[in-house]
């Protein structure tokens, strides 16, 4: 069945208001499954966890260093990568499957207002209770590793717009992927090939300077770099002003192109939408 969703303009306040009153309500659901918030942080801080303990091993082994690097400034990269992933992190693209089999969807399509938007704000309460957690764990890690940061006031400044950039791009890569799931019953086998190639290709288990330059070439030209180890690199104080506006420009270019392609693809999804069994 065709069920284009409904949307109108809504003006600058009323997104406001409508941000504001989801916000309130989806911290609120968040908090009241505090157990479940609990379990996804312990996965956000695990995995790079896991990573410092390596590569500060490693380093250790082969006289305090890998590569350059020494076993301080590993610390320092998995602590601001356990940040970053957790403030670029998503979890949409699990979802869509079991909104389209279950027609959960078709509530969703009769609202006025784009269906991006409340997982925007799902998003944001999640992270917000997810900083809690993170930032007091990021601190006891940086002390117990004695983790050496060499960031400047530029570094710091220019981190924030690259970081907001990464967020957005992260967010509609992975919303506009999950759209496949209304052409796809079974999704999860594409998702997981995504999430496995972004673990490497985004400097998730190691940073991206100690792949060879072939795989470096390739994690820049395709978004993952910029989705999460570029922010990371601007913190860590590695690149000059070029290199950091080169980066936010690439940010910007992949994220004209995610936002491009997700506006094409949910105007031919939202038209074919029926559920499973519909």
């Amino acid at each position: 069945m065709r069920n284009p969703a409904i949307t109108r303009r809504f003006t600058p306040r009323e997104f406001l208001h409508f941000y504001a009153a989801r916000f309130r309500i989806d911290l609120t659901t968040n908090i009241a499954y505090r157990g479940s918030v609990a379990i996804w942080l312990i996965g956000l801080i695990l995995q790079p966890l896991v990573s410092l303990v390596v590569w500060t091993t490693v380093a250790d082994s082969q006289g305090g260093s890998v590569s350059g690097f020494t076993t301080s400034e590993y610390a320092a990269y998995f602590i601001i990568l356990m940040i970053v992933n957790n403030l670029t992190f998503t979890w949409v693209m699990y979802e869509f499957e079991y909104r389209i089999r279950t027609g959960f969807f078709s509530g969703i399509l009769l609202r006025p207002v784009h269906p991006i938007h409340q997982d925007v704000t799902q998003n944001f309460s999640f992270k917000f209770l997810g900083l809690i957690g993170v930032l007091p764990a990021a601190v006891i890690l940086a002390l117990a590793f004695d983790a050496e940061f060499h960031a400047s006031f530029l570094d710091v400044v220019v981190f924030v717009p690259a970081l907001i950039l990464a967020m957005a791009l992260r967010f509609i890569i992975e919303w506009t992927l999950a759209l496949l799931a209304f052409w796809i019953t079974k999704t999860s086998a594409v998702f997981q090939l995504y999430s496995s190639v972004s673990l490497f290709l985004a400097g998730n288990i190691a940073p991206l300077w100690l792949y060879p330059d072939s795989v470096q070439a390739i994690a820049s030209i395709l978004p993952f770099r910029w989705m999460v180890f570029f922010p990371i690199e601007v913190m860590l104080g590695r690149l000059d002003l070029q290199d950091m506006l080169l980066g936010i420009g690439m940010q910007l270019l992949w994220l004209a192109i995610a936002t491009g392609l997700l506006r094409l693809l949910w105007k031919r999804a939202s038209a074919r939408y029926s559920a499973v069994g519909a």
